[in-house]
């Protein structure tokens, strides 16, 4: 066989696997592994989780749960997240948990790794607490799956820090 057939039956099979490869774009890539990071939360009522990222590398992760060393929400750690009387959106001062997003930064913190002008995945919009913490951190954007139901006033907030905030959905 010739090295020019060679040659090209290899470009064939190349251009035929790239068509086959189905990638996905940073966004999505992102925000799946914010959708497994939070497979990690203990937390009895929602699972959240974010992901810092930077120069397309990821700088951090978080997940919402008790802080390190409670007791797991599931092992009775949190009494808001155990008492299935409480509606969504009440008692929140009741929650000794961390959101993903507040875990994301803290572990960074932690780490010595800095967040500034990175970008924030989560699976929902922020809180309030989060939104602040965001702000003040230095994180530019922050890209959510799903709107958070009371999440008005984060959302002016990080509008007014010229943070930008999208939907991937």
């Amino acid at each position: 066989m010739c090295s020019n057939c060679n040659e090209n039956n290899k470009e064939k099979i190349i251009n035929k696997q790239k068509n086959n490869l189905k990638r996905p774009d940073w966004d999505n890539y992102f925000m799946e592994i914010a959708h497994v990071a939070a497979h990690r939360s203990n937390c009895g009522r929602r699972q959240v989780a974010a992901v810092i990222v930077k120069d397309h590398r990821i700088i951090s992760t978080g997940y919402n749960g008790t802080p390190r060393g409670i007791k797991n929400c599931y092992e009775g750690g949190c009494p808001r997240c155990n008492n299935e009387n409480i509606e969504s959106g009440n008692n929140l001062g009741d929650c000794i948990c961390s959101h993903g997003e507040e875990n994301a930064i803290v572990q960074a913190a932690y780490h010595g790794i800095a967040v500034k002008g990175a970008t924030l995945y989560t699976t929902y919009s922020p809180c309030l607490l989060c939104a602040k913490m965001i702000i003040n951190s230095g994180i530019k954007e922050v890209v959510y799956h799903e709107r958070y139901s009371i999440d008005d006033i984060s959302m002016s907030l990080l509008k007014q820090a010229n943070i930008v905030v999208r939907a991937l959905h």
